[in-house]
């Protein structure tokens, strides 16, 4: 492999100019004293802080409550960058649908010796209780984050999807509501799209796929594991945005052919249930016997069609990272279509001959745990010394299968502001695919950042920090 460091690709910037894209915000940026921007800054955290805007942390000691770093200046996308975006994303969800809905049935892309059926059935996200069982409308996943990175100009790259329960979209939310609020004047000078319908299109595709057995306007629910969990915050906001009830497990309860929620005014029928625990705590019965957060009889009656379960116990075997490699085989075997969007380049450590060349080249790959997520469990080769090289390298001698890699991708970066002024920051983005009787995405998503200098590690979890995402109108 070549030790040459690639060119990274400035998104403001074609050679010296200043891409038109980015020309308002180079003007805006240039007019604003520092002593404003520091305000603003100020301004922007308190915001932040009174409406609780807050992301946990555990494992560090003291308060687990701590702000993500809110970057004002925006990350731009043209209305031409994001219509692929926009194709690849949608491509991409009905693909993993068709697998999550085949994988629990005849098995097909198994038998057509598309997929290895030992990646499927021994993998730890893969239900036996979901095997035969057809959700409404054959949906499994109804929320896809799909993470992309950018190496150029028409580079895009997903990195992994997230098919349980992605996070972040709170903060896709109110990063645009508080820009709009500390700089009106900015939108008003350009033609930004907007995101702010992202809880109607929520709301809309889980009534679009309520249960057999509900009659009328379906009734749903968010189920929340509870206010130690770290993204309660955006549990109740997207609750109150839809104007739902947020519930615990301990608020439903099963009774005949279906679920009820406890109210003041007497049990309540709950229609649709959008999970934000984990498939292991749903149902004591079915699941972990220990749990506390599930319903106890909650998958006997989503089997009978009593209630909707969003996304569907099971999903996450589709966004497992050796499930990943797959991926644009399953566009061309279930949609006929050639990938809009590609993956990055894997090895998988499970097959000898990939698990060699990695083990050789460490210190020039990105090795990651197949289950693993938040930027924990992983290995920035060129960014780790040598004893960290060494013992990563025993941990995936001793379990390959754990393991997949890839190259060290030169991530685009953005404009961010410094105590200079601005400099480039490495980023990735996370659109949020709504996936019922309709595909549906709002232009924009969650755009991370690597406020690190040369850092290429943008979870939250991590130190990184959130900006937001303009997509330009035609």
């Amino acid at each position: 492999m070549s030790a040459t460091k690639p060119a990274i690709f400035n998104e403001m910037l074609n050679g010296e100019q200043v891409r038109s894209a980015y020309q308002n915000l180079e003007k805006w940026y240039r007019s604003m004293p520092a002593e404003l921007r520091s305000l603003k800054q100020s301004e922007a955290e308190a915001l932040f802080r009174r409406v609780g805007i807050t992301f946990a942390v555990y494992g560090e000691g003291g308060d687990p409550e701590r702000l993500i770093p809110f970057d004002m200046f925006p990350r731009v996308m043209t209305a031409e960058e994001w219509r692929k975006l926009d194709r690849g994303v949608r491509q991409r969800a009905a693909a993993l649908n068709a697998f999550l809905a085949d994988v629990y049935d005849r098995r097909e892309i198994i038998r057509a010796g598309k997929i290895p059926e030992h990646l499927v059935t021994n993998n730890e996200a893969f239900e036996k209780a979901a095997i035969g069982f057809r959700p409404p409308r054959g949906v499994f996943s109804h929320i896809v984050g799909v993470d992309l990175v950018r190496t150029g100009p028409d580079q895009f790259y997903v990195l992994e999807d997230n098919c349980r329960t992605p996070s972040g979209v709170s903060y896709m939310l109110q990063n645009r509501e508080i820009m709009m609020r500390m700089f009106p004047q900015l939108f008003m000078e350009s033609r930004i799209r907007p995101v702010d319908g992202y809880a109607g299109l929520l709301k809309k595709t889980l009534a679009s796929v309520a249960p057999q057995k509900c009659q009328g306007e379906p009734n749903i629910v968010i189920l929340t594991p509870g206010h130690f969990n770290s993204a309660y915050y955006e549990h109740s906001f997207l609750a109150d945005l839809m104007g739902v009830e947020l519930v615990e497990g301990q608020d439903l309860f099963v009774e005949g052919d279906f679920v009820w929620m406890k109210t003041t005014e007497g049990p309540k029928k709950v229609d649709v249930i959008y999970r934000r625990i984990d498939d292991a705590f749903i149902d004591p019965l079915c699941f972990r016997p220990d749990s506390m957060l599930g319903v106890p009889g909650l998958m006997s009656v989503y089997r009978s069609g009593g209630v909707t379960i969003c996304s569907a116990p099971g999903a996450g075997v589709a966004d497992d990272k050796a499930i990943y490699t797959f991926v644009p085989e399953m566009i061309r075997f279930y949609l006929g279509e050639e990938p809009i969007l590609e993956n990055v380049p894997t090895w998988q450590c499970a097959k000898p001959d990939d698990c060699k060349y990695v083990l050789e080249n460490l210190s020039e790959l990105v090795v990651k745990e197949v289950h693993g997520s938040g930027g924990y469990g992983m290995l920035v080769g060129p960014k780790s010394d040598k004893s960290t090289i060494e013992s990563f390298a025993a941990k995936i001698r001793k379990n390959p299968d754990n393991y997949i890699a890839q190259p060290t991708l030169a991530l685009s970066a953005c404009p961010t502001f410094v105590e200079e002024g601005i400099a480039p920051r490495h980023v990735d983005l996370r659109p949020y695919c709504l996936v019922g009787e309709t595909i549906e995405l709002v232009p924009g998503g969650l755009t991370r950042v690597a406020l690190t200098e040369g850092s290429l590690v943008v979870n939250s979890s991590q130190g990184g920090g959130v900006k937001d995402t303009w997509v330009l109108a035609e």
